[in-house]
């Protein structure tokens, strides 16, 4: 698997201590000469936020050793969903797409239970951030990542399948971003936040919803906000419901798109966030939704209908009045 080494350039370095305070692992250290080095490097994850931090790019982080590694090339895989569960998945991707217009394939997400087996799927050869594995899967991708395979530990603490480290835990490293006033309204949101029981995961695992060899908990779309307003009124076009919505900035791949979804078996939608905004290929007019698989029929149903006329109405901008 891939280890990571840290070097710190002293040429560079104006030991201003920036990344020994960002890192939320507590990798490093200063030297008797106060100089940064990886004292604890066995914990470093590869999240750059160490080098990310420092004002004159003095520190370098770089994956060594076998990233090629798979510490589960022994262990039986999980049988893959029929061809018919495929093809009915691959089909709803097809009418969603083409009716909302959207440019991104919506993406399965799963995450594997402690117990259960792993599906078949290759892991990425650097860790990766979980929201950057969403990105590649919007894409084509498919992903496969064990707990050592993430470079966020907020994102494995949060899925259950790590603990939380302490400047996490605490909401320190959210003061030092400047995200939240003080401790005290950091570990606010940090307790406000829903988790999954500690070493309950064993691996996460997202797809395009038309290549998932599993039965998602939920399929995440990526659009405009006029995009997720249809996708939002598609589940409400034969009842009328109205959605109550968890946003709050924070954790918003992990936590909004994913979990509040999954766990309250309702959709959520989410701006995005400081983490999934600067480590991905996001744009600034793009948010997502987070929707549990069972409620996708209605969702081709609703869009189905709404392509009609609702939406060739409304983008056809009908009551604007005629330009003279």
């Amino acid at each position: 698997m891939a280890d990571y080494q840290v070097t710190n350039d002293p040429k560079r370095c104006v030991q201003c201590e920036l990344c020994v305070a960002f890192c939320p692992c507590d990798v490093l250290e200063l030297d008797e000469n106060g100089y940064p080095y990886a004292a604890n490097i066995d914990a470093c994850v590869g999240c750059t936020t160490c080098s990310g931090n420092c004002p004159k790019r003095a520190l370098l982080v770089e994956a060594i050793g076998d990233a090629t590694y798979d510490p589960f090339a022994d262990e039986p895989r999980a049988e893959p969903i029929s061809k018919e569960k495929g093809k009915q998945y691959a089909e709803w991707q097809r009418i969603i797409m083409e009716k909302l217009g959207l440019r991104w394939q919506p993406v399965a997400v799963s995450l594997i239970d402690k117990d259960e087996l792993l599906p078949d799927v290759p892991m990425p050869p650097e860790n990766l951030r979980f929201c950057q594995a969403m990105m590649a899967a919007r894409r084509g991708a498919s992903i496969l990542m064990p707990p050592f395979k993430h470079s966020c530990p907020d994102g494995t603490s949060i899925f259950g399948m790590t603990g939380v480290p302490e400047k996490l835990a605490t909401g320190e490293i959210y003061v030092l971003f400047h995200k939240l006033v003080n401790a005290e309204a950091a570990a606010r949101m940090v307790a406000e936040r829903p988790t999954l029981p500690e070493k309950s995961r064993r691996a996460t695992y997202v797809a395009p919803l038309a290549a998932t060899v599993r039965e998602p908990e939920v399929v995440v779309f990526t659009g405009t906000p006029e995009q997720m307003m249809w996708l939002c009124m598609s589940m409400s076009y034969y009842t009328g419901h109205r959605f109550d919505f968890h946003a709050s900035g924070y954790n918003s791949m992990c936590v909004e798109a994913v979990l509040y979804p999954m766990m309250e078996q309702e959709p959520n939608i989410t701006f995005g966030c400081y983490g999934c905004r600067a480590a991905s290929d996001i744009g600034e007019d793009m948010m997502f939704m987070g929707v549990p698989t069972d409620k996708l029929p209605i969702v081709v149903q609703g869009l189905t209908e709404l392509s009609v006329k609702a939406i060739p109405d409304s983008r056809m901008k009908i009551y604007v009045p005629p330009i003279m």
